[in-house]
């Protein structure tokens, strides 16, 4: 809804754009058609409910999403972690998971956490992604070539099955499998107008029909068809004692669908100059999820092919998403029954160009060549562990070192040096420190008492860098092991924009250390939000009052309050 309101106040909405958001919707929903298809049927599902998912998600996120061009629906990214929940829970699992985590993108957008999925690194988006679109090519193998479903759960028995199989290759699917690709590859050099994927399907079902090769599946022979009308609204059949273990599943869901979605919403605003909300976003993803289901749909996000079709189509707002909506909704009504012959082929063919523009070779290549190994070797680690263990476990473990060695990096940029220069504007000559001293430092006693204190040996180390955790024994191990016969310690934290608790701990531990020693501590150049914590954590009067400045300059005046005292 923020999207659809802020192109109305934009003057998205108008007599002239409607044109060019009627088509850009009509052209989008074609591509969708095969597409939704396709992915319903990878994922486990059946070919309709991929179709439904396109409807809801489609005109829901266009409505009440934060991007005002972002197109929803079923996704590839979605096929790995979709397909293994229906194999163990069944669709009807596959659905309750998807409830679940339209709620989870809810709380995720309520609770403003639409900026933290920014920060998974690259080296992790990339290696989980290359990795999803590996067993999305081979676990189309089974269909392009005609070969029997694998058996085994994980991906290296399917593969062996699949490799061991080859030799009972169907050569009429085969064909008609390398045909469709034919056309998906060369289709847009000719035909730039009109959907490659829904090219291809027609050709490969117009060729199945009139040859009628034998033993080639289609979805009239696998699925029964797909229904000329649409689903009533229904109750996900819910089986309480599955509800805990599809916990970890939703999340998945959600976690990944936050991705898919705010990535897409990313290149729409580079390809259109604008800014999306990311945490309406995810509102609006979670609204669509918990809808699909009743509605026989299953998990949908942001798809990041068809937003860019939308964009480069001329759509201007939210309506063309609601238009690509109701183009499927036309097309389940008047078209339906000749869905039963389009060959299963054609859909893993869709799924093989899918897979190669996921695989983001070039970008995979390219960190290879250019990133630190820290980065080569979570890009590594992530693909692999998608590939031959688990999505949830890839992306934790990928996101978990990346952090391990982000802190070690910054840990590591933290310095403790002595200030030579600061050092030199404390040792001024005797004759100046009274002079910018407060009047009451006279008589030639005090005098002389402020002229020893001023000039007293005094050492002055600047911190640079967050005082955190991974950092804290680091300094507080530094500056413990000064030897330097001095009176006071001066510690500048002008370059400290941060400290944890750890770090207060620290210092706290390092105020008592010098203190035992007879040292004095005195605080320089606080910055507000280092000053607001020692303040709470009661750092500032461990040191006194009278020791914490704004300045090196402002020294001497520490030296007179002292005298005055």
């Amino acid at each position: 809804m923020i999207a659809w309101i802020e192109a109305q106040r934009a003057g998205l909405i108008n007599k002239k754009n409607i044109t060019n958001n009627i088509l850009s919707g009509f052209v989008v929903g074609v591509v969708a058609i095969p597409l939704a298809m396709a992915f319903a049927i990878a994922s486990g599902a059946k070919p309709e409910q991929g179709l439904y998912t396109t409807i809801i998600a489609g005109i829901i996120v266009s409505i009440f999403g934060g991007c005002r061009l972002q197109v929803a629906g079923p996704t590839g990214a979605f096929i790995v972690i979709l397909a293994a929940i229906t194999a163990k829970f069944g669709i009807s699992g596959l659905q309750i998971a998807t409830l679940m985590a339209g709620v989870i993108l809810v709380i995720f957008g309520m609770a403003k956490m639409g900026g933290v999925i920014k920060f998974i690194p690259r080296p992790v988006t990339v290696g989980f992604t290359s990795g999803i679109a590996i067993i999305i090519w081979v676990g189309q193998w089974s269909d392009f070539f005609g070969l029997p479903k694998p058996a085994g759960e994980h991906f290296h028995e399917k593969f062996l099955a699949l490799a061991e199989s080859f030799g009972q290759l169907h050569l009429p699917t085969t064909f008609l499998a390398l045909l469709a690709l034919v056309v998906l590859i060369l289709s847009p050099k000719v035909l730039k107008r009109i959907p490659s994927p829904l090219v291809s399907m027609v050709v490969v079902t117009v060729v199945q029909s009139i040859f009628q090769f034998p033993g080639v599946a289609t979805i009239g022979t696998a699925f029964g068809g797909i229904p000329s009308t649409l689903p009533m609204p229904t109750l996900p059949d819910v089986h309480w004692n599955t509800l805990l273990p599809l916990i970890g599943p939703a999340f998945t869901i959600a976690f990944l669908g936050s991705i898919e979605s705010l990535l897409s919403a990313v290149v729409a605003d580079g390809m259109t100059g604008t800014r999306h909300n990311s945490n309406q976003e995810l509102i609006g993803q979670g609204i669509a999820n918990i809808l699909c289901p009743f509605f026989g749909g299953f998990a949908a996000t942001g798809a990041i092919a068809r937003t860019a079709t939308n964009i480069k189509n001329g759509a201007t707002s939210p309506l063309s998403g609601v238009v690509h909506g109701l183009v499927v909704v036309l097309t389940i009504v008047c078209l339906a029954p000749l869905a039963s012959n389009i060959p299963l082929c054609s859909m893993a063919a869709i799924l093989f160009v899918v897979a190669y523009n996921m695989c983001e070779a070039r970008h995979f290549m390219d960190l290879v060549r250019t990133a630190p190994k820290a980065d080569i070797a979570i890009l590594f680690m992530t693909f692999l562990l998608t590939v031959f263990a688990d999505l949830v476990v890839a992306v934790n473990i990928g996101v978990g070192l990346a952090s391990l060695i982000f802190m070690g990096r910054m840990a590591g940029s933290v310095r403790v040096v002595e200030d030579d220069r600061a050092t030199r504007i404390l040792y001024r000559s005797r004759e100046d420190c009274p002079e910018q001293s407060p009047s009451y430092v006279h008589t030639p006693e005090e005098i002389d008492e402020f002229d020893k204190c001023c000039n007293t040996d005094v050492v002055v180390y600047t911190i640079s860098g967050p005082f955190f955790f991974g950092a804290a024994e680091r300094i507080e191990s530094i500056i413990s092991s000064i030897n330097v016969d001095f009176t006071t310690v001066l510690l500048r934290f002008g370059h400290v924009p941060f400290v944890d608790a750890t770090g207060i701990n620290a210092f706290r531990n390092i105020i008592k250390r010098m203190e035992s020693h007879g040292k004095r501590v005195i605080l320089c150049n606080l910055q507000p939000y280092v000053y607001e914590k020692f303040e709470k954590a009661g750092i500032l009067a461990m040191v006194g009052p009278t020791n914490v400045i704004t300045r090196v300059e402002d020294f001497h005046k520490v030296c007179a309050c002292k005298i005055k005292d």
